[in-house]
């Protein structure tokens, strides 16, 4: 691996105060995808309320984060085996610099997730960014690398995608999946080891999953991105491994409890609400439903529910009032409830339908983004799908909606895209 040179247009630009930045791949350290904005555009099209667009030169998955009067966006170019992050003017949407590494080795993964699917993790001092075996890089708002950490190949025959978790006493990043996965955590200044944890290489036994008749054993593996829950008396790391859900204290890395019930193959996030996180495993997957605050092997004593080839997806839910609303890969939208684990309603998605995304809330409306570009707004209610609006960019994306002071930013495999109001 060797780095190549930075190429920069402008790098010396003040930072805007705004309403709210998006950090993370989830918008903050609990993974909610819940922005406190709520004048936000229900509405777009090719030209209607699009600000501007820029072309990317391939596809890509991650999903762009924002801070200050800068977008930042992981991307490969295949065309020189780089991998690279790209700093935007968040106003013009004009590529202001781009940093990043050759890597030459061969590295498996699925046609369809790129290299460089994991989202950029950024505050006022850094921006850290997962290559998978690239390596994991931290940069400062200048596109300078401030330190570099080679953790190895991941071998896996889908890749990976689980984004880095900066906080600031820590820096947590899942270096998987693989038979050699590990969950790590970091000195943010540094790059240094703090503490790891090393992965089981699991074996399935009898799968209950979408896997259940190959002989094969079907896939195993976690593409989630960690969780981090304050529980009043203690701050829980919460990550869905296969076949576990774990907390870890995140300053010391010492596990405080474990929960049995998934299956081996999991893409979303942990999410959370009210004392309770609820995992779900990939490709008809368990899903399972556990009160945070145990102590060891918590699956007899805190786990509420579990449920046996369930509805989850690939892209993560939101949770409003107890209640949690997500969809399947196919566009069929649910609302479970998160202490029972029982399906209040499930209904199509009126468009496309089929998601990668992760949905995204804004007041009382959940946002989607679908495989086809098209986005269905509609209301978090226990009561059934309410649809308030359809929108459309008409172009393939893997990704998910983003919001920052007003406007709403899309990821295609052909472009970045910034929706405001007119």
């Amino acid at each position: 691996m060797k780095a190549y040179p930075l190429i920069v247009s402008c790098l010396s630009l003040p930072f805007l105060t705004l309403a709210d930045n998006w950090p993370s791949w989830r918008k903050d350290h609990l993974g909610s995808g819940r922005t406190a904005e709520t004048s936000l555009p229900t509405k777009w099209g090719q030209e209607e309320n699009v600000r501007w667009r820029t072309k990317l030169p391939e596809p890509g998955n991650s999903t762009p984060v924002i801070w200050g009067n800068h977008v930042y966006l992981t991307q490969p170019d295949s065309s020189i085996k780089s991998r690279n992050l790209l700093c935007f003017d968040r106003g013009s949407g004009e590529q202001l610099w781009k940093s990043g590494v050759i890597y030459e080795a061969e590295e498996r993964s699925h046609r369809t997730n790129h290299f460089c699917s994991a989202s950029p993790a950024v505050n006022d001092e850094r921006i850290v960014v997962s290559f998978g075996s690239a390596g994991l890089i931290c940069f400062n708002h200048d596109g300078k690398e401030l330190w570099r950490r080679d953790f190895g190949a991941i071998d896996h025959a889908w890749g990976n995608s689980s984004s880095p978790v900066l906080l600031d006493d820590i820096l947590i990043h899942y270096h998987g999946p693989a038979t050699n996965a590990v969950l790590y955590g970091l000195n943010p200044a540094t790059g240094e080891t703090v503490w790891e944890w090393k992965e089981t290489a699991w074996k399935p036994g009898e799968r209950t999953d979408g896997f259940k008749d190959r002989p094969d054993q079907g896939i195993i593996g976690a593409f989630s991105t960690p969780i981090l829950v304050e529980t009043g008396e203690r701050r829980e790391l919460i990550m869905s491994f296969p076949m576990e859900m774990k907390a870890f204290d995140p300053a010391s890395g010492e596990i405080l409890w474990t929960c049995s019930g998934l299956n081996p193959l999991v893409y979303t996030s942990p999410m959370y609400d009210d004392g309770v996180v609820v995992a779900m495993g990939g490709y008809y997957g368990n899903s399972i439903g556990v009160k945070v605050g145990g102590s060891g092997d918590v699956t007899k004593t805190h786990r509420l529910w579990q449920e046996v080839r369930h509805n989850g997806g690939i892209g993560s839910g939101i949770t409003k009032n107890g209640k949690l609303y997500y969809q399947d890969e196919g566009g069929i939208a649910y609302c479970d409830d998160m202490k029972t684990g029982k399906t209040l309603w499930r209904a199509r998605l009126p468009g496309a339908g089929k998601s990668w995304g992760s949905f995204i809330t804004s007041g009382e409306l959940i946002y989607t983004l679908s495989q086809a570009g098209d986005s269905v707004v509609f209301k978090a209610s226990e009561e059934g799908l309410k649809v308030v609006s359809q929108a459309q960019v008409d172009e393939h994306t893997n990704s998910s909606l983003v919001v920052s002071n007003g406007e709403i930013f899309i990821r295609t495999h052909e472009a970045l895209w910034c929706i405001g109001l007119e």
